[in-house]
């Protein structure tokens, strides 16, 4: 016990220390944009017919399987010429992660300019990476809302808290500005269905067309903003044997029996075999970047007039019949709850799929969310927990392929389909964070086919994908209803979640917490 006394007091004496470090004054940013002669590339000249024939119109591919998605942005990188322009919330080091990363090295290589933004969050241990990345001439680094404090991070987030817990956790990824991959994936190998047993069910969308400019600017706007550092101005040049390192680190990952086995299925995937067959299928429709303004981190969270909920609310428009919301995190507060409590009461149908307690991955945010869902249900609002263990696509088995996602554990989509007829694919959560703290981005498409499709989905796999929680019969509380071919088991507490864990939620709903979440 003294022992712990005394490190916590040590600790606590040294936060100054690790806290002080500040974030460096006047620093040199060489503004950048998109290139916009791309018209001689490879990708220019394979699209060039289908985009004239479709002119103001974008070509949208989904990405629904995991694979999918990590195999587009390989292929991207591997057919760029001119431009890579990537912005992630995450990017980690594992195998997806390297393979990407040395994907993006070797076009720097052929001479493609490489611009990769980062948010800062959850790049700890990543500085080395970092720096061979930027140390070539082609490739340049930035980091938003970076920490001064390269080695402990927790004394600075103490100290800058109301900095720090502001984030950018947009997602994007264009090449030679013709073509672009948004959605909700990170760069990981839970994302991309790398062989974890914990993994996500996910979206992208594949883009080409009109509105890849718009995502190239919206790079842009970020690239250049107050708060995007050169790496250069936080992490230590890479010294020459680190560049030479991180070369040898990438060629042993490649002859990793995982790795192996991961790019022997990618050759097998729907996409390789649709672009070998020059088969792959775009829907042409009208499209709108929404996004929020990269200063929204370096305001007072009450001011809302940078905020991208409400371009959201008035691109995707009201809803007259169904409002099908795919959130993981869905915290839809108070406000929230009475604009989806106003158009049940309209006679619109509400359906939303979010995470069960067994597949969250952030308890706090189960617990936020569980406040509403009383209020929500009582107001005709129809609520769909992810049931742990199951194929997102299909219900059934991970050989299905319709739905919205890949992975058998959590949801990560985020995805709103409005009357059949438009969608949302991007980034943001129904929460507060992606509504007040975080920098958010995705794409509302004029996409009958997508919608109908994710409304399908509630129609014919969420039911057996998920649990419905309705109100107890005897008027006291929640039951969960889980549907199988055997017939229907209604459960009367959260389903297959300990009773530590349900107990650390239930203390959690009394904290105030919720404007974190």
């Amino acid at each position: 016990m003294f022992r712990i006394v005394t490190v916590a007091a040590l600790a606590f004496l040294l936060i100054p220390l690790w806290g002080c470090q500040s974030l460096p004054k006047d620093v040199a940013r060489t503004a950048s944009s998109m290139f916009t002669d791309t018209s001689s590339t490879r990708l220019e000249r394979a699209l060039a017919d289908r985009v004239a024939a479709n002119p103001e119109k974008t070509g949208i591919h989904p990405l629904r399987d995991g694979r999918d998605g990590f195999t587009a942005r390989v292929l991207l990188a591997q057919v760029a010429e001119r431009s890579l322009d990537v912005q992630y919330y995450i990017w980690r080091d594992d195998t997806t992660g390297r393979l990407l990363s040395e994907a993006v090295w070797q076009a720097a290589e052929r001479g493609v300019r490489v611009r990769i933004l980062l948010d800062d969050a959850n790049t700890r241990g990543l500085d080395p990476t970092i720096a061979a990345l930027d140390a070539h001439p082609n490739i340049e680094v930035r980091l938003f809302n970076p920490f001064a404090n390269r080695g402990v991070r927790w004394g600075e987030a103490v100290t800058d808290f109301g900095r720090i817990n502001r984030r950018m956790h947009n997602k994007s990824f264009v090449a030679d500005s013709q073509a672009a991959i948004v959605g909700g994936r990170n760069i990981g190998d839970e994302y991309f269905d790398a062989g974890l047993a914990v993994g996500f069910a996910d979206m992208d969308v594949l883009a080409v067309g009109r509105v890849v400019r718009e995502v190239a600017r919206d790079f842009d706007r970020y690239w250049n903003s107050e708060s995007a550092y050169p790496a250069a101005s936080l992490i230590a040049p890479a010294a020459p044997d680190t560049l030479a390192g991180q070369r040898d680190a990438w060629e042993r990952s490649r002859e990793e029996p995982g790795t192996v086995h991961y790019l022997d299925a990618l050759r097998e995937t729907t996409l390789v075999r649709s672009l070998l067959e020059r088969s792959l299928q775009f829907e042409w429709v009208s499209a709108e970047v929404v996004s929020d303004d990269p200063a929204k981190v370096l305001q007072s969270p009450e001011r809302r007039d940078s905020h991208m909920l409400p371009h959201l609310t008035n691109a995707l428009g009201a809803p007259q019949r169904e409002l099908d919301l795919v959130s993981p995190y869905f915290v839809p507060g108070k406000e929230g709850t009475k604009a989806l409590l106003a158009l049940v009461e309209r006679g619109v149908q509400v359906r939303v799929l979010t995470n069960a307690l067994a597949t969250t991955d952030v308890p706090a945010v189960h617990a936020g969310y569980s406040r509403y869902r009383e209020a929500l249900l009582r107001g005709g609002v129809r609520l769909y927990e992810l049931k742990p263990g199951v194929d997102i696509r299909s219900g059934k088995d991970r050989g299905g392929s319709r739905g919205i996602g890949s992975s058998t554990s959590g949801l990560h989509a985020k995805t709103f389909a409005v009357d059949r007829t438009r969608i949302f694919v991007g980034s943001f959560n129904l929460d507060p964070r992606s509504a007040r703290l975080n920098t958010e981005m995705g794409v509302v498409l004029d996409s009958p086919v997508l919608a109908q499709r994710l409304s399908g989905f509630f129609d014919t796999v969420v039911p057996s994908s998920a649990y419905e929680v309705r109100l107890a019969a005897a008027g006291n509380g929640f039951e969960w209803h889980e549907r199988s071919p055997a017939g229907e088991t209604v459960l009367t507490s959260e389903p297959k979640s300990g009773f530590l864990r349900r107990f650390w939620v239930e203390i959690l709903m009394f904290l105030p917490i919720e404007w974190l979440l």
